[in-house]
């Protein structure tokens, strides 16, 4: 996986036999699923090094009028840092092509609606005893691929634009200010290209997520829309066609977590805020090394477009190692953490006692997200950061240990300010936050009612004094007068 955020890779052609979307086998077109990372850099098969080759097709003579309409599209784009419209186009295109196992999208049948609705239903049910937040889930939907995608779109737009927006200051910060005002067209035709550009790799990644998710939220955040708890059926079945487990289980146990996550965000309402304020923040310290931007600049053959993807490649973009940068990266890391911990905890604890394989599938979900998967290694790529599964772990055995010392309520109630969850080093020593004395808040709390109600006395008193003074100086005055 690159480190660089916005490396530029390029996404599969799209088959020509169209979006085969009621399929889930068959043959994996000519051309693959593309590189296992989305933000790769080289070509997908038949597309060479062109960095156009995503938008452009395999340019054959019947593709070319399409292709001219969409460089038109791409120039005449004059939106924000990132051409959403050519994402979402590229992650449809990506998600046409099917995972590299040859299973397609599909649309989702009556049945496998109902089956989704059904595990949401039982899941909330079994929540209600293991934690004191209740139900997030308004509906429950079951999406294919393509629904996914349409679905959060939006989301991934509150998380990309800032990274996006600060890149591509940056890059106009390359050119003296003088210059700037002379090139303005220029500048405005490298904004449109930068924002397909953008767009490009991030409908790619998009895309290929889009093939490996269950759910909604498996990065840790809320993608979908709020109290809609979704499953990804083609997805589940894909998880558990090797793990020996039956489907109706490994749903289940996937929808537990679906719904635990839908919890935690609909009542915990300082949570997504403080979440997207540190993916922000964090954005705020990326910079682009100017001087390396110049030299490639300066010596691109336009013949030669790989040249900029090279240079891209050797770390053009850098995270300052600023305390702000760092304070930003330590909270988003444990917020994570955190919340993945809580729900890892409260899902075992209400599938244990149902699920025979409740421990297989939490083992496996934990490898799989410590093992780099597939959203892991989109959300490091498209944000610029490497989240750290230790968290995870460390955070689980902290909420089991806060429910085995304080019950699910005490534990729960933690949630109430960001101030009173654990932080990065209780992480390390959850038993010391866990048996940690807290202060007993009643006796101040009633010293203060008291003070208060003391200087509501003394006001009340102040004004009857006030008052008297003032009619006796009416008086005074009356009897001079008289």
């Amino acid at each position: 996986m690159s480190d660089t955020p916005f490396g530029f890779g390029l996404p599969p052609e799209e088959p020509e036999n169209g979006d085969d979307g009621k399929k889930k086998g068959g043959d994996r077109p000519e051309g693959g699923q593309g590189p296992a990372n989305p933000f790769g850099f080289g070509g997908a098969a038949g597309g060479g090094d062109n960095p156009f080759a995503a938008m452009f097709g395999s340019l054959n003579p019947t593709d070319l009028g399409a292709a001219f309409q969409q460089l038109g599209q791409m120039l005449s784009y004059e939106g924000g840092p990132v051409n959403w419209d050519m994402a979402k186009q590229i992650a449809r295109q990506t998600v046409a092509q099917g995972t590299a196992d040859g299973r397609k999208d599909a649309s989702v049948s009556a049945g496998e609606r109902a089956a989704v609705e059904e595990a949401v239903r039982l899941a909330d049910l079994w929540l209600d005893g293991v934690t004191s937040l209740p139900s997030g889930s308004g509906t429950a939907v079951a999406w294919s691929r393509a629904e996914w995608v349409e679905a959060t779109l939006p989301v991934w737009r509150d998380l990309v634009d800032p990274v996006a927006e600060r890149v591509g200051a940056a890059m106009g910060d390359v050119l003296p200010e003088e210059m700037q005002a002379m090139a303005g067209p220029l500048l405005g035709m490298m904004r449109s290209m930068g924002g397909a550009m953008f767009g490009t790799q991030i409908g790619q990644a998009v895309g290929v997520l889009a093939g490996e998710v269950v759910g909604s939220t498996d990065i840790g955040l809320p993608l979908g829309p709020a109290g809609k708890a979704a499953l990804l059926p083609v997805n589940i079945e894909a998880l558990g066609s090797g793990l020996g487990v039956p489907l109706d289980q490994v749903r289940l146990y996937l929808a537990l977590r679906e719904a635990a996550h839908q919890r935690l965000f609909a009542h915990v309402p300082w949570l997504r805020s403080h979440l997207f304020g540190a993916v922000e923040g964090y954005a705020r310290g990326i910079k682009v090394d100017t001087s390396k931007l110049e030299d490639v600049v300066g010596q691109l053959d336009p013949a030669h477009p790989e040249q900029m993807q090279e240079a891209l490649q050797q770390g053009m973009f850098q995270p300052e190692d600023t305390p702000e940068q760092k304070a930003a990266l330590a909270r988003l890391e444990t917020a994570l953490a955190l919340v993945e911990g809580w729900v890892d905890a409260v899902v075992h604890a209400a599938a244990a006692p149902h699920l025979p394989s409740a421990g297989a599938l939490r083992e496996t979900l934990r490898r799989r997200r410590a093992s780099g998967g597939p959203a892991e290694q989109t959300f490091a790529t498209l944000i610029g950061l490497e989240l750290r599964p230790r968290r995870l772990r460390d955070a689980s055995r902290l909420w089991a240990s806060l429910t085995d010392a304080r019950g699910m309520e005490g534990r729960d109630a933690l949630w109430a300010h960001p101030d009173m969850l654990p932080t990065a080093s209780d992480l390390d020593d959850p038993d010391g936050f866990v048996h940690r004395e807290h202060l007993d808040f009643s006796e101040l709390d009633k010293m203060l009612g008291e003070a208060a109600k003391g200087k509501d006395a003394a006001k009340d008193a102040e004004k009857r004094d006030t008052g008297d003074n003032g009619d006796d100086e009416s008086g005074k005055g009356g009897d001079e007068k008289r």
